[in-house]
């Protein structure tokens, strides 16, 4: 398959990046010619616009990701919200897809809301993204100001943390400061491949369990 975009069609190999100039009007033109779907994945920035064709395994790290923050949210009792998929928009500006945004500290914020405006509304207190292409970039939140971004690549999880005007590499995330999330992640990673993902979030569950016990 060759990689086609046309005012008519949006045709893209899987695992496929293509990178375009463009105007706002024309993101948002190849916004409506997609429809309600989420593929491909567009993101615009600085007059282009980016299209992505995720592959399989792009969905399955991001899912297993997002159950690894829900249970560990979940065990502790804190109440949050999740949001995917979600198209954050800064008109003329910025507009990106993260694979999940997480509303932690905020979530009394967009209680109830269908629609969030992104100049006015706190920013998802943490953000996913997984980059299987080469596709991400961190930098496409400063607009937004998101406190925290999870950046899963090539099996290792970047934690970045807003620092005034820029991002700052963390060992640690803000919302878990005493767990090991690379090395939870590690492990539901290698259980969902081996196995499949309810047995890797069951064995997290239990892990959990047994160190309150």
């Amino acid at each position: 398959m060759f990689a086609l975009v046309s005012p008519d069609k949006i045709q893209l190999p899987p695992g496929s990046v293509v990178r375009l100039p463009a105007t706002w009007d024309e993101y948002q033109a190849l916004n409506r010619q997609r429809g309600d779907g989420s593929i491909p994945r567009l993101k615009y920035r600085n007059g282009e616009v980016l299209l992505m064709s995720p592959l399989p395994q792009h969905g399955k790290d991001a899912h297993v990701i997002a159950a690894v923050i829900t249970t560990l949210l979940d065990h502790d009792e804190r109440e949050y919200d999740a949001f995917t998929p979600v198209t954050m928009e800064l008109p003329e500006e910025s507009g990106i897809e993260p694979d999940y945004c997480f509303y932690i500290n905020n979530w009394e914020a967009v209680a109830g809301k269908k629609r969030i405006n992104w100049r006015v509304d706190p920013p998802p207190d943490l953000v996913l993204e997984i980059d299987v292409t080469s596709y991400s970039d961190v930098e496409d939140y400063l607009p937004y100001r998101v406190p925290e971004v999870w950046l899963f690549k090539k099996n290792q999880l970047r934690i970045h943390q807003l620092a005034g005007e820029v991002y700052s590499l963390q060992s640690q995330s803000r919302f878990f400061p005493k767990v090991d999330i690379q090395g939870i992640i590690d492990r539901c990673i290698q259980l969902a491949y081996d196995r499949n993902t309810s047995a890797a979030i069951r064995d997290l569950k239990q892990r959990l369990s047994d160190r309150d016990s």
